[in-house]
């Protein structure tokens, strides 16, 4: 019985905190989504442990608890893929966005050089149609 009020808080306080940091914008709609899912599916475990039972027996493992630790794990493990997929996206454009900038600095500092070196360029004269210089 202790084990259920433990799932039941454990659920409860994940749903409080995801939230939370849904409504302060410190988690994205799609990460807060798949661990209110989790909290949901715990309650409904708890609540209703037969089908637990009946999963288990379905896929024919004999303890449900040996269930609950091979979904845990592969929710897990779709996550950690999912997450160094991000990160990875996440590094190739950093990488552009620091040779984009690298790229600009270097513009920059030509122009920066060019203007230097003769602070008063000449201007061409519109009305004569000539070019100084």
């Amino acid at each position: 019985m202790t084990g259920y009020v433990f799932a039941v808080v454990g659920a409860l306080v994940t749903l409080a905190i995801m939230v939370e940091m849904l409504r302060r914008r410190r988690l994205r709609e799609k990460y807060a989504a798949l661990w209110i899912t989790v909290a949901v599916l715990v309650l409904v475990g708890v609540g209703f442990p037969h089908l637990l039972e009946r999963a288990a027996a379905l896929v024919g493992i004999t303890l449900p608890i040996n269930l609950v630790f091979f979904v845990a794990l592969l929710l897990l493990l779709v996550v950690c893929v999912q997450l160094s997929a991000e990160v990875s996206t996440l590094e190739h454009e950093n990488q552009t966005l620091a040779e984009e900038i690298a790229l600009l600095r270097n513009r920059v500092e030509r122009l920066e050089r060019r203007a230097g070196e003769d602070p008063n360029p000449p201007v061409a004269d519109p009305s004569s149609g000539r070019n100084p210089g």
